[in-house]
Order: C-alpha cells, then sequence, then structure tokens
C-alpha cells in the first residue's frame, strides 16, 4: 500500500469508525498537531470511538492527494458528526517502517462560492511536471519570500502570467487584480495579512503547498497555501487559514507547526 493510500485510509476511519486500521496505520509515538486533540495513538484512536457513538454519522470527502518523500498532503471535506462541513488541509510524516508518525491541519468552514464563482475546493485536476518538482518548490518560496512575506514587492507581476490567476479563497476575485483590491479593501479596514514564517514547502510536480504562521487582523494565525504552477508561473491558489488557538486552550503541547 502506497503512503497515499495510508493516509486516505487513516482519515476514513473518521467515518468508518475502524479503531483496528487506525491502530495499524498509525506509529505508537504519533505525534498531534492539531491542537484541539491530545497527542499519541491512543487519543487518535479515542477520536475515531468517538464519532463512531455519535448520532450523526461523520463523512469524509477527499479531493486531492499529493505525496513528497516521507510526507503525503491531503485537501479534504469533513463533515464531524454533523457539525458542519470543512474544508482541510491535512500533512502526514511516515516513519521508516511505513507507520504515519506525525500530523499537522487547518481547517475553516466551507464557505460560498467566491465572486468569480469558484469554491474553495474545485478544479480537480491531475498532477503532471514530476520533473519539474524541485523547480516548482523554489518559485513558491522565492514567491513567498519576495511578495507574501514583502520583501520584494515591485517582483509581483514576475510570478504571473499577466492577469491570469485562479483564485479558491472564498472572498477574492480571480487575477492579481482580484487579489490587488482584496488588499486594498483590507487595508482600507486596518486588517493586515502578514506572513512571517515560512515553516513547511511541500511539493509534487505542479503543485506547491506552503505551510506559514503570521498574523490577520493581529490575530495569530497559521496559513495553508496550495499553489498550481504552470510554465513556471503561478496559475491557480486554494487555502485554508486558521486563527491559532489561545496557548490555554491546546490540548498537546507540540505547537501548530
Amino acid at each position: 500500500m502506497t503512503q497515499i493510500e495510508k493516509a486516505l485510509e487513516l482519515i476514513q476511519t473518521f467515518a468508518s469508525g475502524d479503531t483496528d486500521k487506525a491502530y495499524e496505520l498509525l506509529a505508537e509515538g504519533y505525534i498531534q498537531h492539531n491542537l484541539a486533540y491530545g497527542t499519541g495513538r491512543d487519543a487518535f484512536i479515542g477520536s475515531v470511538k468517538y464519532l463512531a457513538g455519535a448520532p450523526v454519522k461523520t463523512t469524509v470527502k477527499n479531493i486531492r492527494a499529493f505525496e513528497d518523500h516521507d510526507k503525503v498532503f491531503l485537501h479534504t471535506v469533513y463533515n464531524f458528526a454533523g457539525a458542519g462541513e470543512q474544508v482541510a488541509f491535512d500533512i502526514f510524516r511516515f516513519d521508516e517502517n511505513g507507520k504515519i508518525i506525525e500530523h499537522w491541519d487547518n481547517l475553516a468552514a466551507k464557505a460560498d462560492v467566491n465572486p468569480s464563482g469558484h469554491s474553495q475546493i474545485d478544479n480537480v485536476a491531475p498532477v503532471l511536471d514530476l520533473d519539474k518538482t524541485e523547480a516548482n518548490r523554489q518559485l513558491v518560496k522565492d514567491f513567498l519570500y519576495d511578495v507574501m512575506q514583502g520583501n520584494n514587492p515591485q517582483k509581483t507581476p514576475d510570478y504571473f502570467d499577466g492577469d491570469t490567476y485562479i483564485q479558491h479563497n472564498s472572498g477574492i476575485a480571480d487575477g492579481v487584480s482580484g487579489l490587488g483590491a482584496a488588499l486594498e479593501e483590507m487595508a482600507k479596514a486596518n486588517i493586515e495579512m502578514i506572513y512571517t514564517t515560512i515553516h513547511q514547502v511541500l511539493a509534487q510536480g505542479n503543485y506547491v503547498l506552503a505551510v506559514s504562521e503570521g498574523t490577520f487582523g493581529g490575530k495569530p494565525t497559521s496559513y495553508y497555501d496550495l499553489w498550481r504552477v504552470e510554465n513556471g508561473k503561478i496559475a491557480e491558489h486554494w487555502d485554508v487559514m486558521e486563527t491559532i488557538a489561545d496557548r490555554s486552550q491546546w490540548q498537546n503541547d507540540n505547537g501548530k507547526f
């Protein structure tokens, strides 16, 4: 079984309630970075048991799945025990025995389509350009440094093919112009979107996921951004932003990142 298949089987245990399957897939020392849950394999299995006993069945619909060395990253829609649909990015790290040893994620409520009619999950397409994985990873790293972290904003046009940019953020329209307009509106409302630290940049072919830390409107925020790269330019973007819970609310001490 591939790493992607194992990761997909694990998230399906939330819907199936199969604790034996979860036990088989997880390493004993499983490290949890979702701050709402305890760490360790037993805590994960406890969550599966809890959901299995809930009056409303949990649903899990994977949209995209990618692999980067010992990590798998997934784009999925969950509805935990009828609490409402959430769009999530999950990252799973595998140990040398092929067991899932570590997990990071970001979740946000599923929203209506954005001003350009795109949802947070649509436009599913195959992974291409496997030979360009490292070049595309570097492109996104440079983009994060120059544009998202604001070090060289004048270089912004270099990363796009004119105004061609498909946007899946629920509040922003297509195009570099759409992004600019949204940032302008935020500035008028005194809302700053700041990227301070880039923690992970994962890639497979023409898809690159960046995990970043910063603030949004002054609140500590975790940013998960997925970009599709086409001919050396950033062509499409999906994201999940999550406010980082106050330290007093953490259920584990592993930190968000």
